[in-house]
């Protein structure tokens, strides 16, 4: 493909995300004070305002991809950040715990996330692909810092609701960068003989499955901590509200760190499995230190959670692309998507029961014990390094059915073309191919329908 800037197709898209979660995660660490201080509130509502937005997210996100996929990535997310800005002012007007689950429950419902993703990997190779998703996800974690920090300041200063009011004016930021700044997906036309059994394929494959299972826990960890920091530091350890931003801050400096070496051990080494495996182990450590009744012990916790949390994210939205054929992007990425909310919603009603009636050692038990199977399941992922695409710039005049040829070389696993800029894209098994082997072929069978390669 031709060498546009990572920078530029990656920060419009990423900036939009950001902002949708920093009016997703600006109220947590005061959402849960907030919500116990309202009139009739339990547990059960305390969990839902907290983790609603994630089951509306569950609901709409393979929707959301479904439509992507054939309306167009762009409609979509315009679609998503409408909803989200409607919700955004039902929770700035709301006046009861209800009317705010309400709004936390419209603020999910745009579920554009899993859009935003397909349409970043749509925009950029796949061997940048982990490094797109990285700038995503660093600009994602900036947009976590500035949340916490500002969170906590302005819901003290200027009450809960402003955090909703600011959430409503981003969304409106949102749709003005959408429209100018953000260029249509590329049109693709599809080699569906190499993908038969179609949706299907999404449903059946155990990588993805595994992927799935891991979003659900690695989401439902972060909304049980965000639950749980919060009570535990100003309850227990008796800390000012308006303080936990100390406590934050170098939290997300030390995840934003980490994020970058592990995005470049996992894609220049192919360690993707042994990054992931790390940050669960990390998870594990972090929730045996919170049960600490020193409070620096637990701070070490909350610092160590955030540096596993971060060290996920730049690759496992990258890897779930990778498992899934080119035409399903939209579609795998939002019930990836859909499983990481799943876990949210979870996460928070149940980390309440639980931290209400047990207390922290229970929580930590069931975490360590969870943390333990997760690694060995992802023991059965397979590792994507062996895939490799080979670029082929076409004549003006080729089609898809010119390059069924290719069905006969064996090790190709799917092609397609990019109709904006006439390049056909082979992924082969490395294991299988060598790229001299793709171009002999290619030059063989396929004299006069390509341009130089």
């Amino acid at each position: 493909m031709k060498n546009k800037s990572l920078i530029k197709q990656t920060i419009p898209l990423s900036l939009i995300l950001a902002f949708r979660f920093f009016g997703l995660f600006v109220v947590m660490p005061l959402l849960s004070l907030y919500a116990l201080s309202m009139e009739g509130m339990s547990s059960i509502l305390v969990g839902i305002a907290i983790g609603g937005y994630a089951l509306t997210q569950v609901i709409f996100q393979v929707p959301f991809g479904f439509l992507s996929d054939k309306f167009g990535r762009k409609k979509i997310i315009a679609l998503g950040l409408v909803v989200f800005a409607v919700g955004s002012l039902i929770c700035a007007m709301s006046e009861d715990i209800y009317t705010l689950i309400l709004g936390r429950l419209l603020q999910g419902a745009g579920a554009i996330g899993g859009v935003i993703s397909a349409m970043i990997a749509d925009l950029v190779t796949e061997e940048k692909r982990t490094k797109a998703m990285a700038v995503m996800g660093g600009t994602i974690s900036l947009s976590f810092t500035a949340a916490l920090i500002l969170g906590p300041i302005l819901g003290v200063v200027y009450g809960e609701a402003s955090l909703f009011w600011l959430t409503f004016i981003l969304a409106l930021g949102g749709i003005i960068i959408l429209a100018f700044f953000v260029p249509e997906a590329p049109k693709i036309t599809y080699n569906f003989q190499a993908s038969s059994n179609h949706y299907s394929h999404i449903f059946k494959n155990k990588n993805l499955q595994i992927m799935n299972l891991t979003n659900f826990l690695q989401k439902s960890l972060m909304t049980l901590a965000f639950l749980i920091i919060p009570i535990a530091l100003v309850k227990g350890f008796e800390m000012p509200k308006e303080d936990l931003y100390q406590v934050y801050i170098p939290a997300s400096i030390l995840g934003f760190l980490a994020m970058i070496p592990a995005a470049i051990i996992a894609e220049k080494k192919g360690k993707f499995k042994s990054v992931l495996g790390s940050g669960i182990l990390l998870f594990v450590v972090a929730y045996l230190l919170m049960l600490s009744a020193n409070v620096w012990g637990f701070v070490s916790g909350v610092l160590v959670f955030f540096i596993g949390f971060s060290i996920h994210e730049p690759i496992m939205q990258s890897l779930a692309s990778r498992y899934c054929k080119a035409h399903q992007k939209g579609s795998a990425i939002g019930i990836f998507t859909s499983f990481g909310y799943l876990g949210s919603f979870v996460g928070a009603l149940v980390g309440g029961h639980l931290y209400d009636y047990f207390g922290m050692l229970s929580i930590s038990v069931v975490v360590v014990i969870t943390c333990f199977i997760w690694i060995v399941v992802l023991g059965f992922l397979a590792n994507p390094a062996f895939q490799k695409n080979f670029y082929l710039p076409l004549c003006d005049n080729v089609t898809n059915e010119d390059l069924e040829i290719l069905v006969e070389l064996r090790g190709t696993l799917e092609w397609y073309i990019n109709e904006n800029e006439r390049i056909a894209i082979i992924k082969y098994d490395k294991h299988l191919l060598t790229e001299e082997e793709v171009r002999d072929f290619i030059e063989q069978n396929l004299k006069g329908k390509f341009k130089e390669i």
